[in-house]
């Protein structure tokens, strides 16, 4: 009886989620709702040396990034279909090689034992000099991986990745990032094509078509349907200001350019928008045809008092990507806070724009 019960129960999920599959095919990439992690390479601060922090932090900061994630690869086998990624340059190598805080807190664990970060190439951590615990220390390897979970997946729907370029001023451990230029720009997207493929990123150009500019074709709502970019990444650059305008310099509605752009609606680049608070005029963008990314939480505030408001608000906005940090409840701080879909899905029919 209880064999013919589990059997029973298999088949029923797995027909749910061959439904949701089919159902989710034929609508095109702004008529879907997706969720996904926020700094998807994110490991834990190390216990000691956020004790140590924790004695200086008069601020109260560091509980906003008390949070961690599981392998990028194990998040997509989830079902999650956006990442974060933030990427430093480090054109001569070794300027993030020995974060400073490791002057001051003896560690149980080595950092960088295979000195990766010493070589020149883009590197992935949070903080310089404090929360520097990464799934990954350069874009290379995480784009090595994308690339060989999406090749023993190829039929995985669209993955959305927002790339924060880092730079700006000094902290105060004294690490002051590189700052980006236009070839520094022309690298990244060098790099993407590289270790990812072009084959497996959803450009500017293809959504432009014969169009006269991108937000043209986005009000047009040119954007392909799931079953058309099957095993594709979509790139957006979280950035609205000089390093956006410096990267959107000379490729007009982002001509020849990889990654789309966190650009003001109705400009010739806009076509995704980045609007961390899920506020009541996204409604009305995503009819216009933008695809639009959000937050169920942020720094740890919701999850701490088990807080879903800001999520409801997302999905009932018809906002296309909602991030959190915890798909998974937290084992930094007591809480049962998880976000996901009904039936523990992370991918759904848009409520707005999928009708």
């Amino acid at each position: 009886m209880k064999k013919t019960a589990f059997i029973v129960l298999y088949v029923s999920s797995f027909n749910l989620f061959w439904s949701q599959s089919q159902n989710l095919n034929d609508l095109k990439i702004n008529e879907i709702q997706v969720i996904g992690s926020h700094n998807s390479y994110k490991k834990a601060i190390l216990p000691e040396v956020y004790s140590y922090l924790s004695e200086k932090d008069s601020m109260n900061f560091l509980p906003r990034i008390q949070y961690e994630h599981i392998p990028i690869p194990e998040q997509l086998d989830l079902g999650l279909r956006n990442l974060e990624i933030d990427v430093y340059a480090d054109s001569k190598g070794g300027k993030y090689a020995h974060p400073k805080i490791l002057d001051l807190v003896k560690t149980t664990q080595p950092f960088d034992p295979e000195g990766k970060m010493k070589k020149p190439g883009y590197k992935m951590i949070h903080i310089t000099d404090i929360d520097y615990q990464t799934w990954y220390y350069t874009l290379e390897d995480c784009l090595k991986d994308l690339k060989k979970w999406s090749d023993a997946h190829p039929d995985h729907d669209p993955v959305f990745i927002t790339l924060e370029p880092k730079d700006g001023e000094a902290n105060r451990f004294g690490t002051e990032p590189e700052h980006y230029t236009a070839k520094l720009f022309d690298d990244l997207d060098n790099e993407l094509k590289k270790y990812l493929g072009k084959n497996k990123i959803i450009t500017p150009d293809e959504i432009r078509g014969s169009c006269k500019t991108l937000n043209e074709a986005v009000l047009k709502k040119n954007w392909p349907k799931v079953k058309d970019v099957k095993g594709k990444f979509l790139f957006v650059l979280d950035n609205n200001g000089a390093n956006r305008d410096l990267y959107m310099k000379d490729h007009p509605s982002l001509k020849g350019r990889m990654i789309f752009t966190n650009s003001s609606p109705g400009t010739p680049e806009s076509a995704v928008l980045l609007m961390n608070d899920p506020g009541p005029e996204i409604n009305d963008l995503v009819k216009q045809g933008y695809i639009i990314r959000t937050r169920a939480d942020a720094d740890t505030t919701e999850a701490r008092n088990e807080d879903y408001s800001r999520f409801d608000k997302a999905k009932e906005s018809g906002v296309q990507i909602i991030t959190t940090d915890y798909y998974l409840p937290s084992k930094l701080f007591k809480s049962n806070y998880k976000i996901s879909f009904d039936n523990n899905t992370y991918e759904r029919k848009n409520p707005v724009t999928g009708k």
